[in-house]
């Protein structure tokens, strides 16, 4: 780290916890951030300012006046671009020195194998099962840890699904891919403004720790929010062995 480095982040490398061999592996480190809205914004905003060398942010939409109630990465000006783009553009005047990659595209199958194979850390900020549950593939198959985060209304959750780990269960353990689950959107159910950036920036929390090295991360614990009371649930999860996504994985690791 050059002087400049070690001034913008000298509060992190005050923590011993961190110290100069944290932040290096932030700095060195490349987080995939599926999704740049209500939880993608503030997610990557702290993954910018705290460090992550690599930022990619994907996501096929473009910024609207009803996403500016939440979506804090994006602007009233910004409104018609593609959301990767305002937020590239957000990231880079956050830090300058991390490197962001925005692809304005929905990607599936191959290209998403790809994309996630070539990252340290996913984040899935997106707003449904069929993306949630590709992209939970995706990092089963590449071996790369993956922190999930969603909020409707006034409800949020977060966790974090390792496949490191041989005792950390996946996404499609506990919402079994077969099993259909009710689709809500904020377009027709509304959403609690500053519950988004609550759980984004648990979601940013999980991978800078994951990155970093530090602390327990939430694998195995599902964490659940109720805004209106603000309380929060912890749920222990546990692994799925018959789970048709990441059982044969742990198989042929045993």
């Amino acid at each position: 780290m050059d002087d400049q480095q070690l001034l913008r982040y000298s509060r992190h490398i005050l923590l011993d916890e961190i110290d100069i061999d944290g932040q290096t592996r932030l700095l060195q480190g490349h987080a995939l951030v599926i999704g740049a809205g209500g939880l993608g914004s503030p997610a990557a905003m702290y993954l910018a300012s705290a460090g992550v060398g690599r930022i990619t942010l994907v996501d096929h939409d473009t910024v609207d006046l009803t996403n500016l109630q939440r979506q804090i990465m994006h602007t009233t000006a910004r409104v018609g671009q593609p959301k990767v783009e305002s937020g590239r553009q957000a990231l880079e005047q956050i830090n300058p020195g991390v490197q962001v990659t925005a692809l304005a595209e929905r990607v599936e199958a191959e290209r998403l194998r790809a994309l996630v194979a070539q990252a340290d850390v996913v984040l899935d900020c997106s707003d449904n099962f069929a993306t949630r549950h590709a992209v939970n593939r995706a990092c089963v198959a590449a071996g790369v840890p993956l922190v999930s985060g969603a909020a409707i209304r006034f409800d949020g959750q977060v966790s974090v699904f390792d496949p490191r780990q041989e005792a950390s269960p996946c996404y499609a353990c506990l919402f079994p891919p077969e099993r259909e689950f009710e689709e809500v959107q904020c377009s027709t159910m509304g959403v609690f403004s500053p519950l988004v950036g609550i759980i984004g920036a648990m979601q940013a929390a999980e991978a800078i720790k994951l990155l970093a090295g530090i602390g327990r991360s939430l694998a195995g614990r599902l964490l659940i929010l109720d805004a209106r009371e603000m309380e929060w649930i912890s749920i222990t999860v546990g692994r799925d062995h018959q789970c048709p996504v990441c059982a044969q994985r742990h198989a042929h690791q045993a």
